[in-house]
């Protein structure tokens, strides 16, 4: 079985691009082999800056025969629709072949596919993925059509066995495949033929080619961390960065350089973001100070001064954007320690959204929201509001603007530069957190604060302009920011009841919004409005309203008024309540989402959302975790059937009879030892049930309910409940209300599949 080696090689490939191109080549190649009838017995795709490379072992020598018989029409069928079945299948009339059947006689059809020659597959195949690769960027060069993400010089695709190794013949575009590929384009130049993969490899090693990405990219971090740690330096971590440089290189060369004295004050962020966005340069710190003090970059060949002449070019460009780092720094400092709101002011001109107006008025919602928040999460309220106005103020600052990754982390620096507290300054680096389920979650009350703040305004934001996620689109980022919410609240404990105490006030604040912030959105209101507005309101603005005639200060009045009437408010609140039930039932699905990796199943959290008290998370949770637990055994489970047995007996009988039977069972009117047992089984769950609820210990309350399992399978087994006596079967109907109204109280069992 022979070998298949294929290497596209042309100028350079984006690093971003290289990893996804080595896939797509392996999955286009081996699913078109596989569907011609060509199987494998293992296929591996590497990368270079300059080459896409797939080699396959044991594959086919040629694709099998196939023989495929097919039915056809009827003997003595009309001549077009046999005509039909034989152009269909290939074949001439001669070929067709008579069978009994129970329907009669029926013309059958034999065809067979004679295997073809691996070659001549494999260049369809390749022919085929080359024209319709699929390239994030592609572009065109000279006079032809193909389309490649950098000018394609040559194709290398040979098969080999014992025998030797053959050329694929192909032609794309005025490239023909060949057994031949170049090394290192200044080290080794020039072209050299190959028999296999082995050969292949090991001629690139030598021509200062490594082939494997994985291997160059160890290579870079080993030889980074010895030359660091030689230094007494320790390089910083950042896999990132690692692949790309890996990307960069054929043949990696680590060297090591220095910073200029005059940078190393910068905050180290600063210098690490510098390096690595601009120059893509590893940052090597002093662990004893924590500062950054040297670099490392890969070049891409060897040299006789042992790297100095690159090194000294590096350090020239990296000082040049390092003063323009220094310029920013400096420049920020000084406005923040003079008067650091005037950043805050100049958000007024910033637009957040169309409909929700600027940052700055995103900001005060926020501040408010705040406000509203702090006695629930333990923090200041004056504080909260400060730290709230605070939080953003570094996205009108110079570092920020160049490098807004370092939006919030430079924050905090400018904060405590103005001379505020180092608690209120965390807040501007740590309230965007968290940002996935894998982020560090903010436990400092401020920072909880603000950051609740923060989602739950986007959120509402959004949800009263209806602007929600659709499908796989969400392109605010709504779900990132209600998982966030769920984190903060669950990992800090916060108690509160989101639906009444929070979504309600937050949405009104964004219908305000929207409402200064869209002139036709507002129009539209405060038209809907007019019936709920005084006569005082509408004889003043109806005709303006009416002949769309009025100048900007009218139009500016009539906003005014309209958002002190009561109308608009009682408005605003109708329309608003289910946006708040949507909303919520959102945070309800993420939660979903989030306890899966639990193993807590959806179903189990649909009984617990069925309680009251639903939008208060934390309290949620644990009910769901608890009933998780329970139903997780054996005893739960078969208490969940044996509930459910006794609703749907209830249910069909209040159902059949016109009643409701909630009224208590009577002791006195059991006949059996098991029925007596129930009853002193459900008095004792009560008596546990209840306090258990009421203190929030829902395994206590759970392990009482699922007590029940045992004298429940009893009743069934020994008892009639639809007796012919109407006493004991309506006794028995209200001791099976007692039942559902006992395990009820802990949750929704109706919802528990299975």
């Amino acid at each position: 079985m022979p070998d298949l080696l294929i290497e596209l090689f042309s100028e350079e490939i984006p690093a971003r691009m290289q990893t996804r191109a080595g896939e797509d080549l392996k999955k286009r190649i081996t699913d078109g082999l596989v569907e011609a009838g060509l199987t494998y017995a293992h296929a591996h795709a590497l990368t270079t800056p300059r080459r896409l490379t797939l080699a396959i072992e044991g594959l086919l020598a040629e694709s099998p025969t196939i023989r495929e018989e097919r039915k056809g029409p009827k003997v003595g069928a009309p001549d077009k629709a046999i005509d039909g079945f034989l152009r269909g299948a290939g074949i001439s009339r001669d070929q067709l072949e008579e069978r009994d059947t129970p329907k009669g006689a029926v013309y059958f059809a034999t065809i067979e596919k004679p295997g073809r020659p691996a070659a001549e597959i494999v260049a369809e195949v390749l022919a085929d993925t080359i024209r319709n690769f699929p390239w994030p960027k592609s572009m065109r060069w000279g006079s032809g059509a193909l389309r490649w993400v950098r000018p394609l010089h040559s194709i290398l695709c040979i098969l080999g066995d014992e025998a030797g190794a053959q050329v694929v013949p192909m032609e794309i575009d005025g490239i023909s495949t060949g057994d031949t590929t170049e090394g290192h384009r200044f080290m080794a130049p020039g072209r050299f033929a190959v028999t296999g993969f082995e050969d292949y490899a090991a001629k690139l090693k030598r021509a200062f080619v490594v082939l494997s990405p994985e291997e160059r990219a160890e290579h870079i971090w080993n030889d980074a961390q010895n030359m660091a740690f030689a230094a007494g330096l320790e390089v910083v971590e950042d896999k990132g960065l690692l692949a790309e440089v890996a990307g960069l290189v054929e043949w990696p060369v680590v060297l090591m350089g220095q910073i200029d004295d005059e940078f190393l004050d910068l905050p180290p962020e600063v210098l690490q973001t510098s390096m690595k966005e601009h120059q893509k340069f590893f940052s090597v710190r002093n662990p004893k100070t924590g500062r950054i003090e040297r670099f490392i970059t890969v070049a891409n060949r060897e040299t006789t001064d042992n790297g100095a002449t690159i090194l000294a070019g590096n350090q020239k460009v990296l000082s040049a954007r390092l003063a323009d780092a220094k310029f920013f720094w400096e420049n920020d400092l000084r406005v923040a320690k003079a008067d650091i709101t005037q950043w805050t002011r100049a958000l007024e001109n910033v637009t957040f959204h169309n409909k929700l107006g600027t940052q700055a008025q995103r900001i005060d919602r926020i501040a408010a929201l705040a406000r509203e928040l702090a006695p629930v999460t333990g923090a200041d309220p004056d504080q909260a509001e400060k730290a709230a106005r605070l939080a953003k103020a570094d996205l009108s600052s110079e570092m920020v603007y160049e490098f807004p990754e370092l939006q919030g982390l430079m924050g905090r620096y400018y904060i405590e530069a103005a001379g505020e507290d180092a608690a209120v300054a965390a807040v501007a680096q740590e309230h965007y957190s968290p940002l996935g389920p894998s982020d560090d979650v903010p436990t400092a009350p401020l920072s909880v604060t603000v950051a609740l703040a923060d989602k739950l305004d986007t959120l509402t934001g959004f949800w009263a302009i209806d602007e929600k996620p659709t499908g796989s689109k969400d392109p605010f980022a709504l779900r990132r920011a209600a998982l966030g919410v769920i984190q903060l609240i669950l990992e800090n404990g916060i108690r509160m009841n989101i639906a009444e105490y929070v979504i309600p006030s937050a949405l009104i604040r964004n219908r305000i919004g929207a409402i200064r912030s869209n002139r036709a959105y507002s129009l539209k209101v405060i038209r809907a409005s007019m019936q709920h507005m005084s006569e005082k309101f509408v004889s003043r603005y109806r005709g303006d309203l009416d002949n769309q005639r009025f100048s900007g200060e009218r139009y500016l009045a009539m906003l005014e008024d309209a958002l002190t009437e009561e109308g608009l408010k009682q408005l605003n609140a109708k329309e608003l309540r289910p946006v708040g039930a949507n909303l919520l039932s959102f945070f309800h699905d993420r939660l979903k989402v989030f306890l899966r990796d639990e193993g807590i199943r959806h179903d189990v959290i649909d009984a617990c959302i069925a309680m009251d008290g639903n939008d208060d998370l934390n309290l949620l949770v644990k009910r769901a975790r608890a009933l998780n637990v329970v139903i997780a055994t054996e005893d739960g489970e078969n208490l969940v059937q044996g509930f459910k047995r006794a609703n749907n007996i209830l249910t069909q009988a209040e159902e059949k009879d016109g009643v409701e039977y909630s009224f208590g069972a009577d002791l006195k009117f059991a006949e059996t030892d098991s029925e007596k047992a129930l009853f002193a089984a459900l008095d004792q769950a009560q008596a546990k049930i209840a306090p258990a609820l009421k203190a929030e210990d829902f395994p206590a309350a759970m392990a009482a309910m699922a007590a029940l399992r045992g004298p429940i399978d009893a009743f069934f087994e020994d008892v009639q409940v639809n007796s012919d006596n109407a006493v004991l079967r309506r006794n028995r109907l209200n001791l099976l209300s007692q039942i559902r109204q006992i395990c009820s109280s802990v949750a929704d069992l109706t919802k528990i599949e299975g």
